[in-house]
């Protein structure tokens, strides 16, 4: 008989806001958010740890305002000019610290962006007085933006969080497996999404339902 193949199908992501949970850990960050055409300085800084997000944040601002999403590292190569024409979302600021081109790219936007009467978000891991800037003018505009931040998660948005992963995932775990991963693993975003994939990628191989000592015995196996 022919070996069955499997398919490692990539995750898909849902970046809606029907698909964010609010818990205490984010509520501040999700209500600006919504409130966006409301910023008294048409800016907003939106900071946390890896995978906490921002970025599904920056997804459901840019629906609701049309904005264009871009990487800081793509600004010395953007368009500046043609994206200050409409609200625009720089992801990861704090990376392009020290780049000059890419430093004054951002510098730039900022200035033609709020000129033309557009909106600019900014995310980062961490608020902008750390982000170590060397154009002092950007750092002053920058460290002068209304920030936020999205904080590690509790039980009740780690529990949301892992849900959400497995069905990102299309996987259905046994009501016990989320319970003992809160216990398990370390209180990260990023742990949740590489334990879920480390998981995926065990039950696809092995070919068995994800119940509780299977990811005992998964995790154990991985040294987590």
């Amino acid at each position: 008989m022919a070996q069955q193949l499997s398919f490692d199908l990539p995750a898909k992501p849902a970046h809606g806001r029907e698909d964010f949970f609010v818990s205490a850990a984010n509520a501040q960050a999700v209500a600006l958010i919504d409130a966006w055409d409301s910023w008294p300085a048409r800016k907003l800084v939106l900071h946390g740890p890896p995978g906490a997000g921002k970025t599904h944040l920056t997804h459901v601002w840019s629906a609701q305002s049309s904005a264009t999403i871009l990487p800081a590292q793509d600004l010395a190569r953007a368009d500046i000019p043609a994206l200050a024409r409409s609200h625009v979302a720089v992801e990861d600021c704090e990376t392009i610290a020290g780049q000059d081109a890419a430093e004054t790219a951002l510098f730039h936007l900022h200035n033609l962006t709020l000129a033309e009467g557009h909106s600019l978000l900014l995310t980062a891991s961490t608020a902008p007085k750390y982000w170590n800037l060397a154009l002092p003018d950007l750092a002053s505009r920058m460290q002068g933006t209304p920030a936020v931040e999205l904080d590690l998660p509790d039980d009740k948005l780690l529990t949301a969080i892992l849900a959400k992963l497995f069905d990102d995932r299309q996987l259905t775990p046994t009501p016990d497996v989320v319970p003992y991963l809160l216990r398990r693993i370390d209180r990260s975003f990023d742990t949740a999404r590489q334990v879920v994939a480390l998981l995926d990628s065990a039950a696809l191989s092995r070919k068995r339902a994800l119940t509780r000592p299977f990811a005992r015995d998964v995790l154990d196996n991985a040294g987590l």
